[in-house]
């Protein structure tokens, strides 16, 4: 662990990491349980990507988010209440009941909202890159996409423009393993998405989306040269996912071995990032088990939030609709 990084800084992180879990498993439940309706495209396994970029981040800063992003929203300072009564579909929720999981956005945060179609989110950070630069500001966007997304037209484009135009913009490529259903060797010949970056003209990164630390110091790095108008990166996260495409358990698909699922969950991201602070003692074990019961209280109370909330009214159906 590098040494020079505040301890308030690992906390952080750390933070942010449980509550993205203890969320997603709550969520994750609910939509099991019928108890909230559509499908959910958990976290759970990646949250060292999301709190290791987005703890350098400020509220004006953009972020485009993905299919799988309810991290993206509680890394960037997301409210657990609305965010819970948003995927309930109430009228309290972040946009009023009308987004959903696949659309929830904040634009307080900076959050330009999660996006049902795969690749649509890095054209609209490259956009929000250009009015950074052309406002003369030192903001940067992030976008996020999957290993399965990178193969999308969209991509390219955008970090073709992003990079002719040295635009503030970094992209954060969390590959983790699967496009749905495919594993990344069949939809892909090469092993690292980063190597496509000496195409665009931007540098390439690859790190261990596993380690939030590694995330931390590559994504500090690849968002000061971007505020310093050097332009975009191209990051990639080696990361995994706990639970199925869809849900926890998924649609009874087999298309991984438990042995490989295993491997991956003994390097859970929460579990190494406090056996670090152990060891640091920054954070014994009894603390970390102190903020995950704060957390835990904190998601109770959010569905208690949601469970009590209201439906939208029907003639509430055309407010806030653009065509």
């Amino acid at each position: 662990m590098s040494t020079d990084i505040p301890n308030e800084t690992l906390l952080d992180i750390h933070r942010r990491m449980v509550r993205i879990r203890l969320f997603e498993e709550a969520a994750g439940k609910m939509m099991e349980n019928g108890k909230i309706p559509g499908a959910l495209h958990l976290y759970v396994g990646e949250e060292a990507v999301a709190s290791g970029v987005m703890v350098h981040l400020r509220n004006t800063d953009w972020v485009t988010s993905t299919h799988r992003g309810h991290g993206h929203l509680i890394a960037k300072g997301g409210e657990f209440d609305r965010m819970m009564a948003e995927l309930f579909g109430c009228a309290t929720g972040y946009n009023k009941g009308k987004g959903g999981s696949m659309h929830i956005c904040n634009m307080e945060l900076g959050m330009l909202g999660a996006n049902g179609i795969v690749g649509g989110g890095p054209p609209i950070a490259m956009g929000a890159g250009f009015s950074n630069k052309f406002r003369g500001t030192d903001d940067v966007s992030i976008s996020f996409f999957g290993d399965g997304a990178s193969n999308e037209g969209s991509v390219h484009e955008a970090a073709n423009m992003a990079a002719l135009y040295k635009l503030p913009v970094v992209f954060v490529c969390e590959n983790n393993g699967y496009g749905e259903y495919t594993p990344q060797r069949n939809h892909q010949a090469i092993v690292d998405v980063a190597d496509r970056a000496a195409g665009y003209g931007m540098p390439g990164v690859v790190v261990d989306g596993m380690d939030a630390i590694a995330v931390y110091e590559a994504a500090g790095q690849a968002i000061a040269r971007a505020r310093a108008g050097e332009g975009p990166t191209l990051l990639e996260c080696k990361t995994y996912r706990f639970y199925d495409h869809v849900g926890v358990r998924g649609m009874g698909m087999t298309y991984r071995t438990d042995e490989e699922l295993e491997q991956w969950m003994q390097r859970d991201p929460i579990q190494l990032m406090e056996q670090r602070l152990a060891e640091q003692e920054i954070l014994s074990a009894e603390e970390a088990q102190a903020v995950h019961d704060e957390i835990a209280g904190q998601v109770e109370a959010a569905v208690e939030f949601a469970n009590s909330s209201p439906m939208p009214e029907p003639s509430a159906l055309l407010e806030d609709v653009y065509a």
